[in-house]
């Protein structure tokens, strides 16, 4: 068994479990894997952050009214990491343009500290655009999907 199906193994175990840590220590191979929360908190609504030069954000001045058109929803990023569309770099990606998802799809993984952490969408709808790069560092909060 490689080390990746190893920790996606101890990930499953960790989401089943009412723990929220888990140390793993085996010869060589050693993981810890940390729950995040659920329903981390939202950014301060008026520091909305560019994602990278390629995706940028037009900010609105904080009196701006929001448009009420927009119907669409996002994925953020729950943690400040390293984003990966991919499991490892010869698997296709979690998600593409175009995919139907669901609460519980992994639409991609975020490394932080070693540690390899599965995000799950949260909504259910269609992948209109893949907004970071592969193998980017992201902040907490940076919009990562635009779902329809």
């Amino acid at each position: 068994m490689s080390d990746i199906d190893r920790i996606k193994k101890l990930i499953k175990l960790l989401e089943e479990s009412d723990l929220k840590k888990l140390h793993m220590k085996e010869g060589e191979f050693e993981v810890m894997i940390e729950k995040a929360d659920k329903h981390p908190p939202p950014p301060p609504p008026h520091h909305k952050r560019c994602s990278s030069k390629k995706h940028k954000e037009h900010v609105k001045e904080e009196d701006d009214e929001e448009d009420d058109e927009d119907t669409d929803r996002y994925i953020t990023s729950p943690m400040v990491g390293t984003f990966y569309s991919c499991p490892s770099p010869d698997q296709p990606s979690f998600v593409k343009k175009g995919d139907h998802i669901n609460e519980d799809t992994v639409v991609c993984i975020i490394e932080a500290m070693k540690v390899m952490n599965e995000v799950k969408a949260g909504v259910s709808g269609k992948v209109i655009e893949i907004l970071e790069d592969n193998a980017r560092p992201v902040e907490f909060g940076t919009k990562l999907f635009r779902i329809e």
